[in-house]
């Protein structure tokens, strides 16, 4: 569900006045660990370090992330694979064709 059009989005007002202290293309990494925060254009250049639980993710602000959650691009599971007999037979497989 939505945020209400008459509150607006979720932005945290002490990341916007970090970045605002920054100068524009700076590479410095802005830690927070504010993930229900909404991207705004004057996010955009600047690296943000979103924690998703365990460790700070570096997340690069692009144009088409401008609306979006910092949460989204700060994965919180790591998958690693599904299991079985069947899935080691297909990767046994796939390692020996690599090899040739």
């Amino acid at each position: 569900m939505t945020r209400s059009l008459k509150k607006g989005p979720y932005v945290n007002e002490k990341l916007l006045k970090k970045i605002s202290q920054l100068k524009p293309g700076d590479k410095t990494l802005i830690k927070t660990w504010d993930r229900a925060c909404t991207i705004t254009p004057e996010m955009v250049g600047f690296t943000i370090g979103v924690y998703n639980g365990k460790e700070h993710i570096p997340v690069s602000i692009v144009e088409n992330m401008v609306g979006h959650k910092l949460g989204e691009f700060s994965l919180t599971r790591k998958f690693i694979s599904h299991g079985g007999k069947m899935a080691k037979d297909i990767q046994k497989s796939e390692a020996a064709t690599a090899a040739q």
